[in-house]
């Protein structure tokens, strides 16, 4: 690891903000940032239920850059709050397009981390045509293997104690299935029940999210106004495998063949092993994997932040 540490850039504000309706009763809050007409990206957040932060806008030079971001379905400032009825990956893949054509691009980049990431390889399977280039952080496959590593066994075995802390409000007979116990309760008519739910189960994804513990982040994670959204659409999401066949992103990874693309991976990374990321190099040659081998999860390290800005100033043709 260079000493010599890329960081994010400055502040800055939208220039444009506004709502698609996308219909279904869905409308997306979304941000335009950088300079109008300079190379186009679409960032996608994680979760899924996540949402965006001012800091997502920092990723990119916003003097060679014009990037959209927006809220998904359900998340953030989108409306109706909350909402996982009509959410799935493949109406978020058809909102990123209608979000490019609202936008004029031919194509743009899709940078996406975690979740984000595989919502950024779906589309990209979908609409190769419509993708520049590919920047991804934390790889999420969404195989069996890797749901089953954090909400069965794997991520258990390193983080015991908090394991024992998100399961503590499972009565033992449910166990056997943590995610639909849990979403059951997410889905409660009791409120007390849901918001319960939705603290416990985004705080062990924050437990998980970085490699040192972070206890700013674990507060924002026990906010009820993220706790709800992220756990009952991260929830809904696990249930129904993602909406993706098994394998399916690997399966497809012709589909994108000559499209580049710059992978950063946290080499301590509890919610997404490498495994996954590797498994991604193997079956697509033209991407770059970047091991940051002092980081976990999270896109705030130090470490996967230098990756990140390094990876997006490459792709614009800046000069190290």
């Amino acid at each position: 690891m260079t000493n010599d540490l890329r960081t994010l850039y400055p502040e800055i504000e939208p220039y444009e903000t506004g709502m698609l309706d996308v219909g279904e009763c869905h409308s997306l809050y979304y941000e335009r940032v950088g300079t109008p007409g300079a190379k186009p990206a679409v960032f996608l957040h994680g979760g899924p239920g996540g949402g965006m932060s001012p800091d997502h806008r920092r990723q990119w030079d916003p003097e060679l850059y014009d990037v959209l971001l927006f809220d998904q379905r359900g998340c953030g400032k989108s409306l109706p709050f909350a909402e996982i009825e009509n959410n799935d990956t493949w109406r978020i893949v058809e909102d990123i397009e209608r979000l490019r054509e609202m936008c004029g691009y031919e194509k743009w980049q899709a940078f996406g981390g975690s979740w984000g990431s595989t919502l950024a390889l779906a589309y990209a399977q979908k609409y190769p045509e419509r993708v520049s280039e590919l920047v991804l952080r934390g790889v999420f496959l969404a195989r069996a293997e890797e749901k089953g590593w954090l909400y069965r066994y794997g991520a258990s075995q390193i983080m015991a104690e908090a394991w024992d802390d998100f399961i503590s409000i499972i009565p033992e007979d449910e166990r056997d299935d943590l995610v639909k116990a849990y979403y059951a309760r997410l889905t409660s008519d009791d409120q007390d029940t849901r918001l319960t739910a939705a603290k416990a189960w985004s705080i062990w994804e924050g437990q998980v999210a970085t490699l040192l513990p972070n206890h700013d982040l674990l507060e924002s994670f026990a906010d009820a106004s993220k706790a709800l959204p992220f756990a009952r659409i991260c929830a809904r999401y696990f249930l129904n495998d993602f909406y993706l066949e098994e394998a399916q992103l690997l399966r497809d990874i012709g589909n994108i063949a000559g499209i580049p693309g710059i992978i950063v991976q946290g080499r301590h990374d509890i919610c997404t092993p490498p495994t996954s990321a590797w498994a991604l190099k193997k079956a697509w040659p033209e991407a770059k994997l970047h091991i940051v081998h002092d980081a976990g999860h999270s896109a705030s390290e130090p470490g996967i932040v230098d990756g990140l800005v390094r990876a997006t100033d490459e792709l614009a043709g800046k000069q190290a």
